[in-house]
């Protein structure tokens, strides 16, 4: 605990609007190198950059996932830091989407056509779509005019999108590989969490 509170006193002094600088930073480096095809983009850069946006997106959520149970189990406090985390997550998504559609498939109609025709890209789209009204009334004054009960329930939405997100990088990836299987198991024991303490504290009320 004394390790937590000396971290909550660090990040007391860092302002939360850090962490949109950082992700526009680590954006537009990401973008630059692939850009110039250099380091892993040396081959298929767009499908590397497409991917590193869709995994750094999935880091976000986990960590967003994440800021409750360390508060609870640990005493590390980022609600702070939160808001900042899931817009960042709605960013890289809308980067990872972004370069799918203009780099990758190039056209409206082929976008529609790989949703309709691929499970794994409907899967996805369904995620970006559920964050969309989660980034829209990720504000103050959003919060005022929904009321913070109604506010609550729409995000909630976090953890479906959170897990069709880890299930689409499972589902489009070729072969058996570990780190999808890893994003998604730690997404649905975060989930399952959440869920619990839901129950509980409904069955006390």
């Amino acid at each position: 605990m004394a390790v937590a509170q000396s971290i909550n006193g660090v990040m007391r002094r860092l302002p939360a609007g850090t962490l949109y600088i950082v992700s526009a930073v680590y954006a537009g480096w990401e973008f630059w190198r692939a850009l110039n095809q250099l380091g892993p983009y040396l081959v298929e850069p767009i499908n590397v950059l497409e991917r590193a946006y869709g995994e750094i997106a999935l880091i976000l959520m986990v960590a967003g996932l994440t800021v409750t149970p360390l508060r609870k189990w640990t005493g590390l406090n980022l609600l702070k830091f939160r808001r900042a985390i899931g817009v960042s997550a709605f960013f890289f998504v809308v980067a990872h989407f972004l370069v799918f559609a203009i780099l990758d498939v190039q056209s409206v109609s082929r976008v529609w056509e790989e949703v309709v025709k691929r499970p794994y890209v409907t899967v996805g789209m369904a995620s970006l779509l559920m964050l969309i009204p989660l980034a829209v009334t990720s504000n103050n004054l959003a919060l005022r005019k929904m009321g913070a009960a109604s506010w609550r329930k729409l995000h909630k939405l976090t953890y479906p999108a959170a897990v069709l997100g880890a299930l689409h990088y499972l589902w489009l990836v070729k072969g058996f590989q570990i780190e999808p299987i890893i994003y998604l198991m730690v997404i649905l024991a975060l989930v399952a969490t959440r869920y619990l303490t839901f129950e509980r504290k409904r069955q006390v009320a």
